[in-house]
């Protein structure tokens, strides 16, 4: 892909995917989005935070792009999972385990606060690698170079270390929450299990594991954890057969995604029609790049399932990953009418309709746009993709206002400072955006004062 066709397709940054990375540093850890995946987390959580008395609107569930087999909590009420376990998991009923550990922490006030200096909040910190080299080749290049340093600060001191009585406690809620919501506490038994029969090789080896320093697994444990799963009357509920498709299609598109093609190809060869290995393989071929196989790959899904929106979603990634984002329109368009309210899906449909640099579709873009910032209004990526559609509209004030959003969603103050003001001096006074460019610049003014010390 030329620079020229990078600068069209910045949201691409190289491999455009339904998989939208925010990426940080090596020694940090990298979010995944994606929608499908998303949902599939939310379904899973939102019955284990309601039992806890948590608010499940508030608890939010990522996915980490890390092979290592770790998930993790931190404050308010954010959960990880890293890729690695998603795809070590077999069931549904394993995973939803994991997570009712994790919100067990979470419910039981294990996490304590981490630094963040002067950043507003955690996950808006993790930068996007994606909008940094989507910006640096359309030749803003300090935008760049910083966006893509926000993520330094989140590096392995933030992730969080329990004792072993918080471990246990955890394990206790966790086996509350699946009695609460009438699941099996099979998934995290056998989980622990594995991973205390993992730890006694690594240990024979002296190789410790991420997961196992900050989740000690011992025999005890796991019997403590049978002790509950013998007397649970949802022993033997299995996962039923739509949460395995669905459970097993997404680890597809991760591992088509994220493993070596080598890998993945070896995982899901072409022998193999499953629905799931031709889903994997349209991203493996579009990595290498396969245009051709990609779309019949996906194109054979769309066939079976026509209304499966994250199929049209990546058909849709696909042409754009050919530079030829036009075609991705209806894919895109057909996606977001099956899920209007999916604010990924949105971004993916405005980011195609400003990259086709067609003056008559930054409008229509800049209302996509709108519409997933009232779900997600601190996605730095959708604010720079809104200043865009406003600089294409010939809109200045609005698009400097929108920088100014991006700057202080990212954490740095002085910069959202700087556009804020901007802003304020071109917008009319006493308007609705004016008031909210005067909200930055003094929510941000003390903020850039302790940035500048």
């Amino acid at each position: 892909m030329s620079p020229h066709r990078f600068r069209k397709l910045c949201f691409a940054a190289g491999l455009a995917t339904s998989l939208l990375v925010h990426a940080v540093p090596a020694q940090a850890q990298g979010i995944l989005r994606d929608t499908e995946t998303e949902e599939m987390l939310k379904a899973y959580e939102a019955p284990l935070a309601k039992a806890a008395g948590l608010d499940p609107d508030a608890v939010k569930t990522y996915l980490v792009g890390d092979p290592s087999l770790n998930a993790f909590a931190m404050q308010p009420a954010n959960l990880f999972i890293c890729a690695g376990m998603l795809l070590w998991m077999r069931t549904p009923n394993e995973l939803i385990g994991v997570l009712a550990h994790e919100t067990g922490h979470i419910s039981g006030a294990h996490l304590t606060r981490g630094s963040f200096g002067a950043k507003k909040a955690m996950i808006p910190m993790l930068a996007s690698m994606l909008l940094g080299l989507g910006a640096m080749a359309a030749g803003a290049g300090d935008i760049g170079m910083v966006l893509m340093g926000l993520g330094q600060a989140v590096a392995e001191a933030q992730f969080m270390t329990f004792t072993r009585v918080q471990e246990s406690s955890a394990d206790q809620i966790a086996a509350k929450l699946l009695l609460a919501t009438r699941q099996s506490p099979k998934g995290l038994v056998d989980t622990f299990r594995r991973f205390a029969q993992a730890d006694a090789m690594r240990a024979s080896y002296n190789r410790p594991d991420r997961f196992a320093s900050s989740h000690p697994v011992g025999q005890d444990r796991v019997f403590d954890l049978l002790q509950k799963l013998e007397s649970s009357p949802y022993r033997d509920v299995q996962d039923s057969p739509q949460s395995m498709h669905t459970f097993q299609m997404v680890q597809a598109k991760l591992a088509g995604f994220v493993l070596p093609v080598k890998d993945a190809l070896i995982r899901f060869p072409v022998s193999d029609t499953s629905a799931r290995a031709r889903y994997a393989r349209s991203f493996v071929y579009m990595r290498q790049p396969d245009f051709k196989k990609a779309l019949a790959e996906i194109s054979s899904l769309i066939q079976e399932e026509p209304n499966n929106p994250y199929f049209y979603e990546v058909r849709g990634q696909i042409q754009v990953s050919m530079a030829k984002p036009h075609l991705a329109l209806p894919d895109y368009q057909k996606a977001v009418s099956l899920r209007p309210g999916a604010p990924q899906l949105r971004l993916m449909l405005a980011s195609a309709q400003l990259a086709t640099e067609d003056p008559s579709l930054a409008g229509e873009a800049l209302k996509n746009l709108k519409s997933a910032l009232l779900v997600e209004n601190d996605d730095i990526y959708t604010w720079y993709q809104t200043a865009q559609a406003y600089n294409a509209l010939k809109n200045v004030p609005m698009a400097d206002l929108s920088t100014a959003e991006l700057w202080y969603n990212a954490g740095d103050m002085r910069r959202a400072l700087v556009f804020a003001m901007r802003a304020r001096g071109k917008l009319p006074q006493g308007g609705m955006d004016w008031e909210r460019a005067q909200d930055i610049i003094g929510a941000a003014g003390s903020l850039a004062q302790q940035q500048r010390g």
